[in-house]
């Protein structure tokens, strides 16, 4: 016996349960999905269990002449005594978790005993370190969350309650309000367990129009926000936020051009976001596993927080176990799926296009776009596409005129871009509903995405009616 493992094994739960089984065979496929055979402390009763899914695998029976005789030289004629001798339970299903939490918080012992160590010695950045150690434990963690089959009139009964909530709400959403109507009316509200996609082509506008949602959901709705900032830092995002909820333009912010009236805005504005629970995380680089262990540790501590955003998936750190950037890539899409499943929030990750969008006549974007992996494609939920008609008008504009000289003849027109331009929002995939294109107006000195139908140019937030909340 391991001294370590004192107190975290019970002889008499793991006798109780294998005798139930051997008593009713029904009786495994309720255990089935929570147990495997190394839950179990002592090695015959290991071995037992073993014999039990081999025999159910087989379409045997669960008795003593089919389980001796797939355990072969394992059997053990006094483990199997001992077992006969216990009263079988009629509670399977909980002595089942009692096994299954006595075995998780023996590997957590032995990671801390002897994996954490181990890892402290190696020769490699502590930041990694950690990593691995998270990984390992969320892997654990990951293993006992076994799926449950539901009956009919359970499933029935969550849905009428989650029926009821819709009904009380009385906007029509099912998930999180996204603050914009047209976009409400086409998703129902971003829901819980969702992956989102917003993608666009390098300078269209993805991060802005991903902070101008995080700003009606800080301010309308009051939730917290996580956003892990791999492209600029933390105080570029607030400049950028700043700027919209007070419609002040980005570059007299930044300049410190402001007036009495201006400044006094912008400091209200201030007075508010440091009431938000707004978290950034602004590192160049971050794994799966650390947004996972981030996204645990501050869900728990904080569970307003609702909504998570990555900008953008490109620059997240990726495993080793592949060396085809499509597959790593696909590796973080699924486990960031996982990961907003768990913790029942949506999940926003920002992405890039590849350049075969420009070069078509018609740029405005499609699923094929998408760059590096097309399982970002199949694990989304719901894909949206940043696009400005006016980004390429001007590209055009100026190859044209640049093309102009260099041929030794006289230049076009240039092409004047608006400050207040036309933009679409277009669903380029709606799981649960339809897609199509949405028509925005775009404001770039205050980086800020407008409905046109309901919604000036402005911020629709007002930091002085939030002020004293």
């Amino acid at each position: 016996m391991n001294i370590a493992d004192m107190n975290l094994f019970d002889e008499n739960i793991e006798r109780a349960l294998l005798s139930s089984i051997l008593y009713d065979n029904q009786a495994f496929s309720e255990v089935y999905d929570i147990l495997s055979p190394n839950d179990f402390y002592m090695p015959g009763h290991a071995d037992i269990y073993e014999a039990m899914r081999k025999c159910s695998l087989n379409n045997d029976p669960i008795d003593l002449a089919f389980v001796k005789k797939h355990l072969g030289d394992n059997f053990n004629e006094s483990v199997f005594n001992s077992i006969f001798e216990t009263n079988p339970i009629t509670d399977i299903i909980k002595y089942a978790k009692e096994i299954k939490d006595l075995s998780i918080r023996r590997a957590l012992n032995k990671i801390s005993a002897t994996f954490i160590p181990s890892k402290i010695q190696e020769n490699k950045p502590v930041f990694d370190i950690v990593d691995d150690i998270n990984a390992q434990i969320y892997d654990l963690i990951d293993n006992a969350n076994t799926g449950v089959i539901k009956d009919s009139s359970v499933i029935i009964s969550e849905t009428l309650e989650e029926y009821s909530k819709i009904l009380e709400r009385g906007d029509g959403l099912i998930g999180l309000d996204t603050g914009y109507s047209e976009l409400n009316k086409k998703t129902k509200g971003f829901k819980g367990g969702d992956l989102i996609v917003i993608a666009a082509r390098s300078g269209m506008g993805k991060t802005t129009f991903a902070l101008n949602l995080v700003e009606r959901i800080l301010f309308k709705q009051n939730n917290g926000v996580v956003f892990f900032s791999l492209e600029m830092d933390a105080k570029q995002l607030m400049f950028r936020l700043l700027s919209s909820i007070t419609s002040l333009k980005l570059q007299d912010i930044m300049s410190a051009s402001l007036n009495d009236d201006q400044l006094s805005r912008l400091s209200d504005a201030c007075d508010v976001m440091k009431q938000k629970k707004f978290f950034v995380y602004d590192n160049r680089g971050i794994s799966l596993h650390q947004v996972r262990s981030q996204m645990q540790k501050l869900k728990h501590s904080h569970p307003e927080i609702q909504l998570c955003v990555i900008d953008y998936i490109g620059l997240m750190d990726v495993s080793a176990n592949y060396k085809e950037r499509h597959l790593q890539i696909a590796e973080i899409s699924r486990g960031l799926k996982l990961l907003a499943r768990e913790l029942n929030i949506p999940i926003i990750v920002l992405a890039q296009l590849n350049r075969g969008v420009e070069s078509r006549s018609n740029h405005r974007p499609m699923l094929s776009d998408l760059r590096e992996s097309g399982a970002i494609e199949q694990d989304a939920d719901l894909i949206l596409f940043v696009y400005r008609s006016d980004f390429y008008k001007e590209m055009e504009s100026k190859e044209a005129i640049a093309k102009a000289k260099a041929d030794g003849v006289k230049p076009p027109e240039a092409f004047v871009a608006k400050t207040i331009e036309e933009a679409e929002i277009i669903i380029g995939k709606n799981r649960n509903g339809p897609t199509g294109q949405l028509k925005f107006m775009f404001n770039k000195e205050t980086s800020h995405f407008s409905d046109p139908e309901v919604e000036n140019f402005s911020s629709p937030v007002s930091v002085i009616e939030h002020k004293d909340e």
